[in-house]
């Protein structure tokens, strides 16, 4: 960064490969805030990322096998720093990169070939780019990534404070593990409670609580605070703070992520 004058780095050995561990069902969540702990002074030269040309596609076989598996990490990628964010294309579509095209082996798209990624084709629909031919499951994965990035793009509490909520809740939840992620980031004007599911079957359902601290940084007085998300506006539940401590429940549905916006 310093002597390289690199603007920034892909986060590849640590958040990215911690991801993927956790995206394929045999790495435990319980390792990701440690990473943002040691790259705090530098993360806003760390660029996340899911897909690019070097690495093997979400939904390829050889990766998680099913693009719906990105889903939290790409909100816990998006949201979790002030990090800047980079979106493959066709990795809102699902891209599997299913093709042979010579240089490198299927499961990553080929920089080094004039080939077609079928994903992007259907998309671009004989150039009217309008999701013509896309399928009914790469339409949805889009609307999810728009409604994410575009979350994320106005919201003022991403380039604010961040406070972790996973060791507190290991030692102090029932049902809470290390399938599932959780934080507080927040700013004067907005406060949020992000939460990602990674496991693919089990929905999970618990009090989620905030540490007397972070009450505290929070401003929160005594009383029930509405929590909406905002990624699809659907979910609401009330967050109960009660002698400067806090928790709200709830239940959260296989590869569901909720930003929770306190009201």
């Amino acid at each position: 960064i310093k002597k390289g004058k690199m603007d920034y780095l892909y986060d590849k050995v640590q958040l990215y490969d911690t991801l993927k561990h956790v995206m394929q069902g045999h790495g435990s969540t319980y390792n990701i805030p440690p990473i943002q702990e040691d790259l705090k002074d530098i993360e806003h030269h760390m660029l996340h990322f899911l897909e690019n040309h070097d690495e093997q596609r979400i939904a390829s076989p050889d990766f998680a096998g099913n693009a719906k598996k990105g889903k939290p990490a790409m909100v816990v990628s998006a949201t979790i720093s002030t990090s800047p964010t980079m979106v493959y294309f066709g990795q809102e579509f699902g891209e599997k990169a299913e093709e042979d095209l010579g240089f490198g082996d299927p499961t990553r798209t080929s920089i080094f070939d004039y080939g077609s990624v079928p994903s992007v084709v259907r998309w671009v629909n004989n150039k009217q780019f309008d999701g013509g031919q896309s399928t009914e499951a790469e339409k949805n994965l889009r609307d999810f990534y728009k409604r994410l990035l575009n979350f994320t793009i106005t919201s003022d509490a991403l380039t604010g404070d961040y406070q972790d909520l996973q060791h507190y809740n290991q030692q102090n939840t029932e049902w809470y593990n290390d399938k599932v992620l959780s934080f507080v980031r927040w700013s004067d004007d907005e406060k949020l409670i992000i939460i990602s599911n990674f496991n693919a079957e089990n929905t999970y359902g618990f009090e989620l609580q905030l540490p007397e601290d972070l009450v505290s940084k929070l401003e929160l007085k005594d009383g029930d605070y509405q929590v909406e998300d905002q990624l699809y506006k659907t979910y609401t539940s009330t967050l109960k703070v009660e002698n400067g401590k806090a928790q709200v429940r709830i239940d959260i549905k296989p590869l569901e992520s909720f930003i929770l916006k306190i009201k």
